[in-house]
């Protein structure tokens, strides 16, 4: 009898977290497990830029190629996505789609975008200065820093900008198709952004991936914060 009832209480318990009602259902569990999984990820990308571990061999590779294979027309490309990414270009963003938000009464996404990007930004700041990582540097630099390397502030940014401008298209849209559209180009934007980093010798390969490692752990704790609180008040 004992391990029967203790078999329905976990199968309950289970379909709770597995149910999208209710406000420790559905959205808490997939949070939590974006949360741990990006967590733990970009802790294994730290810890391999601290201990020297392969993957900064590859990073000098990825770079040197790189630099070696720029041109003028992509510096030039390169330069204009960074600049649109840096912290003024992104701060411009972000109020811009905050004011859209709150015209549309959209108070959740509003409060998830002011949380995720100034706090995301910060906890960059943060974060570089925990690490401390040196730029790469090059005979000939397209570009020049003063700053710390690892994690990347641009790549971040987008990752929490772009991260929740997707998960607000898919807040609206149902159909499958333009819900995977949104995703994509989301992704895609993302990237773009680190690879500019890369190219134009801002950063190694190692500081934009843990960058997107920490931006969707920020975000999805954002997320989850905010929509479980929505959801208790409606109870």
């Amino acid at each position: 009898m004992a391990g029967r009832l203790l078999r329905r209480k976990i199968v309950a318990f289970l379909r709770a977290r597995l149910t999208p009602e209710g406000y420790l259902g559905l959205h808490l569990t997939v949070g939590a497990l974006v949360l741990i999984g990006a967590t733990w990820l970009s802790g294994v990308i730290a810890e391999d830029v601290v201990t020297g571990d392969p993957l900064t061999s590859l990073d000098t590779t990825v770079s040197l190629w790189l630099h070696s294979h720029a041109t003028p027309r992509l510096t030039a490309a390169m330069l204009v996505i960074s600049y649109i990414h840096s912290t003024l270009g992104v701060i411009i963003i972000a109020t811009g789609t905050g004011l859209y938000f709150w015209r549309q009464r959209r108070k959740s996404a509003m409060l998830v975008l002011v949380l995720a990007v100034p706090g995301g930004m910060l906890l960059n700041v943060a974060l570089k200065n925990v690490f401390q990582r040196s730029r790469p540097v090059f005979d000939h630099p397209l570009l020049t820093f003063s700053s710390y390397s690892f994690p990347s502030g641009h790549t971040m940014a987008a990752t929490l900008l772009y991260g929740t401008l997707a998960m607000f298209a898919l807040s609206r849209i149902r159909a499958w198709h333009w819900r995977a559209s949104a995703v994509m180009v989301a992704m895609f934007l993302i990237m773009l952004v680190g690879f500019s980093r890369i190219y134009l010798g801002a950063h190694y390969l190692s500081d934009v991936l843990g960058a997107i490692a920490a931006g969707l752990a920020w975000l999805a704790l954002c997320l989850t914060a905010v929509d479980t609180v929505r959801r208790r008040r409606r109870l």
